[in-house]
């Protein structure tokens, strides 16, 4: 179950990281798969390691494929500490011009990793990809 909790004050990079972060639609890892209503992601972060501010606008469900701990920083100033589990599932969805964006840090002991699935049929239309590895 997430915990939310107030954390420190971020950071002057975490903030302007945060700034840019409404054009990065890059929410994995690195991007395994693309086709006209999916694009599939895996994410992999070794302790300590975080994946970027990034937005979500599209529908999408992750599945966390190992266990650990990681925490989230939103947008809204939340940030949200959650245990995952092998298998544990989470599905997101947005009406038009609705968003969410966070980051993702491991924050535990172990490599977290996830597979992310948007749906490109969602009410909005997907973020331009900019940057990103194809494996």
């Amino acid at each position: 179950m997430p915990e939310d909790h107030l954390s420190a004050p971020w950071s002057d990079a975490l903030r302007a990281e945060l700034s840019t972060a409404g054009r990065n639609g890059q929410v994995g890892s690195v991007l395994v798969s693309e086709t006209d209503q999916f694009r599939i992601w895996l994410i992999t972060l070794a302790p300590g390691e975080r994946l970027a501010f990034h937005t979500h606008v599209l529908n999408y469900f992750w599945v966390a494929t190992a266990a650990g701990m990681a925490r989230s920083r939103h947008a809204d100033g939340r940030t949200v500490d959650m245990a995952c589990s092998i298998g544990q599932t989470w599905h997101m969805t947005f009406a038009a011009g609705d968003s969410m964006t966070h980051d993702l840090e491991t924050i535990g002991q172990t490599v977290l990793t996830f597979t992310t699935i948007e749906d490109k049929r969602s009410a909005n239309a997907p973020l331009p990809l900019q940057t990103f590895d194809r494996a």
